[in-house]
């Protein structure tokens, strides 16, 4: 019985030290946990890309998105049925007001002019003796020749041939007036677009297609939409006649095409999307917009001063709330919780929590935990490991002033 008991101690043992040697094997396989304590598998710091926040001041922008309209749309029709006998414009051609854009074969209306003309000096000339005739029976019933009656006939013949001349009068100018809306004129200046009827076809006061359509691009509209909960603050800077800023950029807002300034806002709110539409003009000299051209609008509300910006690659969110990654002593880095203001850009406005001349990381936050050691790299360089993430304005800028003052 003592040898069965010497043999099973040993056995027990001898399992003991066999699971032991396992276990420290599978632990030597295992992974560095370094990366917890801010240390790579290699036992490292890790390496980040920071940028340092500066006091400025932050433009309170809303962004939406718009469409460009043309200040005045207009049909050009005929006021007058007719033969197109010739059309002076090139599609797409800038014209003035008043500038002859086709003309009307004219001939059918001379001839009704010059019909009214005639009719005119036909009653002219039987006025002019109707009223010969009343100075002769005047003279006449002063010496009682005539009748009274046949004076007053007279009178009454006079003022019937006077009616005649203006009704003659009034034809004479309409006909001219018809003849005149033979020469079709642009009623505004702007850009035409496609010619819509060919040469040779008739044309009526009636038709509905017109024969070109004109825009006026210059000065132009950009029409877009607010949310409801913006619009006080835009009311109150109208009614005191403050001029608010509007920067049209392209559809993938890299390209500011015009700067221009807000006119007016709608009177009423768009109840099922909660906004309400604003109208910005802008001179667009150099034709950069077009009519319905989608474009995204930039109302620049107000200006705030010494605030404290940092970039927006520097925000984390995790279930503490928003914060940043801010290096300590240049070795280390603390979990900084945050409260943020407006954006603007690429560049948020921190109102609490950081201040300026603080580095915060914006590149390598993959590897951090609150206090990890970290090793910073120069602005724009990747961190060991890791992709290339796209280039923030900020880092832009950094990088510029750099070589500029390499340079």
């Amino acid at each position: 019985m003592k040898n069965k008991a010497i043999w099973l101690a040993i056995a027990v043992l001898v399992i003991g030290g066999v699971a032991a040697v396992i276990f420290q094997g599978r632990q030597g396989a295992l992974p560095s946990q370094g990366g917890r304590h801010g240390m790579d598998g290699a036992g490292q710091a890790v390496p980040v890309v920071t940028a340092t926040a500066r006091s400025g001041d932050i433009d309170i922008v809303i962004d939406a998105l718009g469409t460009v309209m043309a200040r005045n749309t207009v049909t050009v029709r005929p006021r007058v049925d007719g033969l197109l006998a010739r059309v002076a414009f090139r599609e797409g051609q800038i014209v003035r007001a008043g500038e002859v854009l086709a003309e009307i074969d004219p001939r059918t209306f001379q001839a009704q002019l010059d019909q009214a003309n005639g009719q005119l000096e036909r009653d002219q000339a039987l006025l002019a003796n109707a009223r010969l005739d009343l100075e002769r029976y005047r003279g006449l019933l002063a010496k009682d020749s005539i009748a009274s009656q046949q004076v007053d006939a007279q009178v009454a013949l006079v003022r019937q041939y006077e009616g005649q001349v203006v009704t003659d009068r009034g034809l004479a100018d309409n006909a001219r007036l018809q003849l005149e809306f033979t020469r079709v004129t642009a009623p505004l200046s702007g850009r035409l677009g496609l010619r819509l009827v060919d040469v040779g076809n008739m044309v009526h006061a009636s038709d509905s297609g017109g024969l070109v359509v004109i825009t006026q691009t210059q000065p132009i509209a950009v029409v877009f939409a607010i949310p409801a909960d913006n619009l006080p603050a835009v009311i109150a800077k109208l009614q005191a006649n403050e001029t608010l800023v509007v920067e049209a950029w392209d559809r993938e807002g890299k390209t500011r095409l015009a700067t221009g300034k807000l006119m007016t806002a709608d009177n009423q709110i768009d109840t099922a999307t909660g906004t309400v539409k604003l109208k910005a003009e802008f001179s667009n000299a150099g034709n950069t917009l077009f009519p319905n051209q989608f474009v995204n609008a930039r109302l620049r509300v107000e200006t705030r001063h010494g605030l404290t910006l940092a970039p927006v690659a520097a925000i984390q969110r995790g279930t503490q709330g928003t914060f940043f990654y801010v290096v300590q002593g240049g070795r280390t880095v603390s979990l900084r919780p945050v409260a943020l203001g407006p954006v603007s850009g690429d560049v948020v406005a921190v109102e609490k929590g950081l201040a300026p001349g603080e580095q915060v990381v914006i590149d390598g936050v993959d590897k951090l935990r609150d206090g990890a050691t970290v090793r910073v790299s120069a602005p724009g360089t990747r961190p060991a490991g890791q992709k290339a993430a796209p280039r923030s304005g900020w880092q832009h800028n950094r990088q510029k002033a750099a070589s500029g003052n390499k340079g």
